[in-house]
């Protein structure tokens, strides 16, 4: 491949986060959480079910954007997302967006090439992992000015 597709190809990947980013539709993603509701629920910190059905398979992901990954207190989590929160991982609505999408290849990316999530499910398209991740950081206080 030649110097200048790859650059190409470079410059387009680098422009389509900030691209998501500006076409994010937190309607469509609150939308789009009906899927998610089977696991998991949105909970503020005075018991508000903000969204979900009271689903405890997965952890309450109020507050998400800003927290350290695999940190709920008291939910189990598989091993591999407590390392990645340990090593430092902090979730962004970016992060968000690509581990919707394919759980175990963001671990793997992130931690080790064996590294697993306990999520099986994937989002089917960018807009909608965008649009959940959008959302999630609309439920997500403490991450306001991050």
């Amino acid at each position: 491949m030649s110097k200048v597709l790859i650059a190409g190809a470079v410059s387009v990947l680098m422009a389509a986060p900030a691209f998501a980013e500006g076409h994010a539709d937190v309607d469509a993603g609150m939308e789009a959480f009906s899927q998610c509701q089977t696991c998991h629920i949105v909970q503020d910190d005075e018991g508000n079910l903000l969204a979900g059905r009271n689903a405890r398979q997965g952890p309450n992901l109020y507050n998400i954007v800003g927290r350290q990954a695999g940190s709920v207190e008291g939910f189990r989590y598989r091993p591999d997302l407590v390392a990645a929160g340990e090593a430092g991982l902090v979730w962004t609505e970016e992060d968000l967006v690509v581990y919707l999408q394919d759980p175990n290849q963001f671990l793997s990316d992130t931690l080790d090439k064996r590294a697993r999530s306990g999520m099986a499910y994937r989002v089917r398209t960018e807009e909608e992992a965008v649009n959940l991740a959008a959302f999630l950081a609309s439920v997500s206080p403490d991450a306001e000015g991050m």
